[in-house]
């Protein structure tokens, strides 16, 4: 038997499509895609969304959220949310082009707003008895 065939033909094509080690992450949930136990594209889909997003495990609870295991941040939700996708459509033999163009149930995050500007230090002056000090902060006489 050659390396090849140890996995099925599903998970290769994860292996295959995250092969870097930076996405061994994405590989993972991949191949949660590809060995899920739903037996249609559409439950699949649906599978991906509830183990890449985050939801309150007990109900009116949302610091609940916390508890569930997935992946954290809203980017990686989303990472992980496509490269489950395309273990489904691994698993279904969905084209790419349509897997491609699924995206999760779940509403984006707004961005972030506009941070407010901050304000700057007062500007420092130096001369041969003032070495970087406020300007306002010392006398022009000495004691």
């Amino acid at each position: 038997m050659i390396p090849q065939q140890w996995t099925p033909p599903c998970g290769s094509q994860c292996n295959q499509k995250y092969a870097a080690l930076t996405q061994i992450p994405w590989r993972v949930f991949c191949k949660k895609g590809c060995n899920s136990d739903e037996e249609t594209w559409e439950e699949c889909l649906e599978n991906c969304d509830q183990t890449c997003y985050k939801d309150p495990v007990l109900k009116d609870r949302q610091w609940s959220a916390y508890i569930d295991r997935s992946p954290g941040a809203a980017s990686y939700s989303e990472e992980c949310f496509h490269a489950c996708v395309a273990g489904c459509g691994f698993k279904f033999d969905i084209h790419p082009e349509k897997v491609d163009q699924v995206h999760p149930s779940r509403p984006t995050k707004p961005p972030p707003p506009d941070k407010p500007p901050v304000e700057k230090p007062p500007l420092l002056t130096s001369g041969p008895n003032q070495p970087n000090s406020p300007a306002e902060d010392i006398p022009s006489t000495s004691a």
